[in-house]
């Protein structure tokens, strides 16, 4: 046997004895065939890579959004009851915020008493059109038939007056050629005398039944006197109504609704706060119809159509994968939408790669995506 203090040798089939390796050459051979195992998995992880983002559109600057409505008053008072807080679930019709509404009932009750009171001066109007016109129309009547006798009894006094003259004239003349006696002159002219006074008074009665007819028709004439102030009531109340309408419209809004089912994102008052028209409450937004919002590189918005899968993963839930599709894309660029635009008046430009906003629809139905939520989106460009 070798002597233990020497290199320890292996025999072959015939006895020889060979020298194994030493340690020195050994070891520059496993880091160069570790060097390169490592040069060849990051070459194929590189190429994957290459080759992947080669085929998809992919972006990190996405988030969840959703349609947040701001719930804001239409009038001011005092908040006096806010059931909700950030957080609740709210029913379509559901109170979220009640403002001090005891002025408002008041007005309604005075507007309420004004017309009332004007609904009771119109009916009293009404009575006395409908007395005048029950109590003048049979006087009407009346004093117009007797004014059509006093005419006829003009017209056949005229006659004998005007016969008696004739007359009178006829026997004056025959009394100058002694046909007649002066006795009968005496009585043709007494005649004529008389039928003069009946015409007269026949005039006089005419013109007292005209009279009266006057007298009687302006009777009937204040009907119309009242039927305009009647009117002009059915206007104030009119007015007075709208005045009603609008006060109550005043103290429905001192009663704000959820407008949607949804979630209250935020709230921005407490109870017993005082709020102005306009003032912006609190945030609802529905949590099952939500989207992601990414910005995608103009590059490659030509590789995007409506109607595409998307890949989508929610940096919140990253054991979940979320599918979705593009619905909509920008029609520009979101810088056209900046609040400082820069429209380089030095002349020094530096292009940069423009992104445009895409919608992408995704299905949600635990409710588990909060508006604001950080996404990935990953789309498969079709031949590739």
């Amino acid at each position: 046997m070798p002597d233990e203090g020497r290199t320890q040798q292996s025999l072959n089939e015939s006895g020889t004895e060979i020298p194994s390796p030493s340690p020195r050459r050994v070891g520059p051979i496993i880091r160069k065939l570790v060097i390169l195992a490592i040069v060849l998995a990051a070459v194929v992880g590189a190429g994957r890579w290459g080759y992947w983002q080669w085929a998809h559109v992919s972006e990190t600057d996405a988030r969840i959004q959703a349609d947040t409505i701001a719930i804001s008053s239409r009038v001011s008072g005092w908040v006096v009851d806010l059931p909700i807080i950030e957080g609740d679930k709210v029913k379509r019709g559901e109170l979220l915020v009640e403002i001090d509404s005891r002025t408002s009932q008041l007005k309604l009750t005075e507007y309420g008493a004004r017309i009332a009171a004007l609904a009771a001066a119109r009916q009293q109007i009404t009575s006395q059109i409908d007395l005048i016109d029950r109590t003048t129309t049979s006087r009407v009547e009346a004093v117009r038939s007797r004014a059509d006798a006093a005419r006829v009894a003009v017209v056949a006094s005229r006659e004998q007056f005007e016969f008696a003259r004739t007359d009178f004239e006829r026997t004056r003349t025959l009394l100058a050629e002694q046909i007649v006696s002066r006795q009968r002159l005496d009585q043709v002219h007494t005649a004529l005398s008389r039928a003069q006074e009946r015409h007269q008074k026949a005039q006089a009665d005419l013109a007292a039944a005209l009279a009266d007819v006057g007298e009687a028709e302006a009777e009937r004439g204040e009907m119309n006197v009242l039927a305009s102030r009647m009117d002009a009531l059915r206007h104030q109340e009119a007015e007075i109504a709208a005045q009603r309408e609008q006060q109550a419209l005043d103290a429905a809004d001192r009663t704000i609704k959820s407008p949607i089912d949804g979630v209250v994102s935020e709230t921005f008052i407490d109870r017993g706060e005082f709020v102005s028209p306009g003032q912006r409450l609190m945030l609802v937004h529905n949590p099952d119809l939500v989207w992601v919002e990414a910005n995608i590189k103009e590059t490659d918005i030509r590789h995007l159509a409506p109607g595409m899968a998307v890949d989508v993963k929610i940096d919140a839930f990253p054991d979940r994968q979320f599918s979705g599709t593009v619905a909509r894309i920008g029609q520009a660029a979101t810088s056209e939408f900046a609040l400082l635009p820069n429209p380089n008046p030095s002349g020094n430009f530096t292009k940069v790669t423009q992104r445009l906003p895409v919608r992408i629809a995704i299905e949600e139905t635990q409710g588990v995506l909060r508006p604001g939520m950080m996404a990935v989106v990953n789309i498969a460009i079709p031949g590739r």
